[in-house]
């Protein structure tokens, strides 16, 4: 075991799949001779060269186009995107090709593309640097959308992801990057994708999370238990598409009710694909209504208005309370 940041966990799954797969390739914007702008890709390029850790010019839609490419030739590639407020311009790529090559193709070609970037709040950083957008991209059939909440998750998730036959869009919560530490093994494992976590169990309350949101939510549920007010069971999503809506049906139809917590603004966030799911499959075992607490309906303000646009554990200690007393 090794005691590893968010950050040095990514680095060591990527450089692990790199010395078994020779077909793995890492590209974008100062990965090779700068590391990446997080320090992600740190050493690779001084360990594979830099016909396999490629610094790519400032085009966003370049970079993905450039990789689907590699992808069908039968390469693996690995696509850093510098902050998930950048990829717009190869929104068009992900949705009108990578997501549809498969099903384009009639199964003679696949796309095993990994886009990693950074994403939503909490590094005092700009509203583009900050934007929580992950909703936009579950949306698109054909895309897998996974969000690590720590250092261990993220290790396995990725080396998944790279595996993985399909497109997947890896969103890294930035203000998890160097904010704990934890035991990661030092060989290689794979967490499989699509299947979610139980990361505390409970019996009154269920609550949803991933990503950053993920501490929020287990720091909310233990303060409740230490006051002895409620048994809260916490879920990380692991990945939104696709959803382990299983998972999720069994919590709920155990604790009756249940709540979802995400940074992104609330209408039209994941949270109300997961609201309506509960709705349809667990109505019978709701004792409330299900409720969120999320961003809001705003641009990611500057840094000094962050902490009030962001779920914290008071918010969603306060929503647990209000639903425990429906």
């Amino acid at each position: 075991m090794a005691r590893l940041n968010l950050v040095e966990a990514i680095d060591q799954a990527l450089l692990q799949e790199m010395e078994r797969d020779a077909d793995v390739i890492v590209l974008g914007e100062d990965v090779g001779r700068d590391g990446g702008v997080f320090r992600v890709t740190d050493g690779l390029v001084e360990r594979f060269g830099e016909e396999r850790v490629i610094d790519t010019p400032l085009a966003e839609s370049g970079i993905v186009g450039m990789a689907i490419g590699m992808a069908i030739s039968g390469f693996r590639p690995v696509a850093e995107i510098q902050f998930s407020g950048f990829v717009y311009p190869a929104y068009d790529q992900l949705v009108s090709h990578a997501s549809r090559m498969r099903t384009r193709s009639r199964g003679r070609f696949t796309v095993p593309l990994v886009v990693r970037m950074p994403y939503g709040g909490g590094i005092r950083a700009l509203e583009h640097h900050s934007e929580s957008m992950e909703a936009a991209f579950a949306h698109v059939p054909g895309l897998k959308v996974v969000i690590p909440a720590d250092p261990y998750e993220a290790k396995g998730l990725l080396t998944a992801a790279i595996r993985d036959p399909d497109p997947v869009v890896f969103f890294e919560p930035a203000r998890v990057y160097r904010a704990i530490k934890m035991d990661v093994p030092e060989e290689q494992y794979e967490i499989p994708l699509g299947v979610a976590r139980v990361v505390r169990e409970g019996r009154d309350i269920t609550v949803i999370a991933w990503g950053a949101q993920v501490r929020v939510a287990r720091e909310a549920a233990e303060r409740l238990a230490a006051e002895n007010r409620a048994d809260v069971e916490v879920i990380d999503l692991r990945t939104l598409s696709p959803l382990d809506s299983a998972t999720l049906v069994a919590s709920v139809e155990k604790t009756g009710r249940a709540l979802v917590v995400h940074e992104a603004p609330r209408s039209g966030g994941f949270g109300a694909e997961v609201s309506a799911q509960l709705m349809e499959r667990a109505i019978l075992h709701l004792q409330a209504p299900v409720r969120r607490v999320t961003g809001f309906d705003t641009i990611p303000p500057l840094s000094k208005l962050e902490d009030y646009y962001q779920p914290d554990a008071d918010r969603v200690v306060d929503e647990i309370v209000g639903i425990m007393e429906f």
